[in-house]
């Protein structure tokens, strides 16, 4: 089979592996469509994400559908040829988190095309994997796969504006409008927010985001937009800029509440501590999900207005050209890998 495999920061190559065969209490999942991440972007052009790093090659992509190939001996699960998305995460289930209902930040969970243990947990862009039979999700009646793909990034949105707490009726500001920022805007309308202003230093995201919902947009770099004028009840900070999260602090209201989304540089950053101590502000991590991934299928079957996200698909063999592309925000959101479109060598 073919896979899309990162070897190194720049080292970016479409390989082909033996398939994965699923072994007990295992399903095969044949991929038809990956989306492409920022932390896909990030092991491609960094060689990590934030304090993950690259230790050996690694297959990427933890945003993917397919559907059913085989069931591995002894499991129970949905019959060949069901349409499925794949939740990428594997938590330990005995851990203080896990048992406390917080499973999505158990330090032992091993999460597809992550290199925070070692070995790595290769990605779902290859043309077959194998993963644990809780993993897989049949998709709700009338949920396109093309839809469907979206629906890992749709649930780190919604796990965002669940931290943020009761966001109807309230006045928010996301820093940042790629793919999950835009998607943090549709939760937002989802969820009754009164006014979603959206910030970010090009004009094409700031469109996208328009189409998604937002009532208002700001460039980062014009601190005289009238959407800055009244202060915010809620932010949340979906660049993983440092001068993303000044402004979220900066702007929103006394006794607010800010939700730090976008992964940061590694190491330390600068932080208005003063600014937070004073006004009482509520800052709040939101790392990946959990149960949000079904609300997110759910969500997507009812019709939840995602589309404008997605802007372009390459098949599997273009991978370096979709990596490319996926990169320059003035062109491009979400970025799919057709999987299952690769011409035989």
């Amino acid at each position: 089979m073919h896979a899309c495999v990162v070897h190194g920061a720049g080292d970016l190559r479409v390989d082909e592996r033996p398939p994965a065969d699923p072994g007990p209490g295992e399903i095969a999942v044949a991929v038809a469509l990956g989306g492409i991440c920022g932390s896909d972007l990030h092991y491609y052009h960094h060689g990590r994400v934030g304090d993950f790093a690259l230790r050996e090659p690694m297959v990427l992509g933890h945003e993917v559908v397919g559907h059913v190939a085989a069931l591995g001996p002894g499991t129970d699960g949905p019959s060949v040829g069901t349409a499925v998305a794949v939740h990428p995460a594997t938590p330990c289930g005995t851990c203080h988190e896990c048992a406390g209902g917080r499973r999505n930040i158990c330090a032992h969970t091993r999460y597809l095309g992550s290199a925070a243990h070692t070995p790595h947990v290769q990605g779902g862009f290859a043309q077959l994997i194998s993963v644990p039979a809780d993993q897989i999700r049949p998709l709700p009646p009338g949920l396109s796969l093309r839809r469907a793909v979206l629906a890992e990034p749709l649930s780190v949105a919604l796990h965002a504006v669940h931290r943020a707490g009761e966001v109807s009726g309230k006045r928010v500001l996301v820093t940042g409008a790629g793919p999950i920022g835009c998607l943090v805007v549709a939760a937002l309308r989802h969820g009754g927010a009164a006014e979603i202003v959206v910030s970010d230093l090009l004009d094409e995201p700031l469109r996208i985001a328009t189409e998604m919902g937002a009532t208002a947009t700001a460039r980062a770099d014009r601190a005289d937009a009238p959407a800055w004028d009244a202060p915010f009840d809620i932010a949340v900070e979906a660049s993983g800029a440092p001068a993303g999260l000044r402004t979220c602090v900066e702007r929103v209201r006394r006794g607010g509440t800010v939700v730090l989304l976008g992964l940061l540089p590694p190491g330390e950053v600068g932080l208005l501590g003063n600014v937070a101590v004073t006004r009482e502000l509520g800052l709040r991590g939101a790392f990946r999900f959990d149960t949000e991934f079904d609300e997110a299928l759910s969500l997507l079957a009812q019709g939840l207005p995602v589309e404008p996200t997605v802007t372009h698909t390459f098949p599997l063999e273009r991978a370096v050209a979709a990596f490319d592309i996926a990169r320059d925000r003035t062109v491009a959101s979400k970025v799919l890998l057709d999987v299952a479109a690769v011409t035989p060598r």
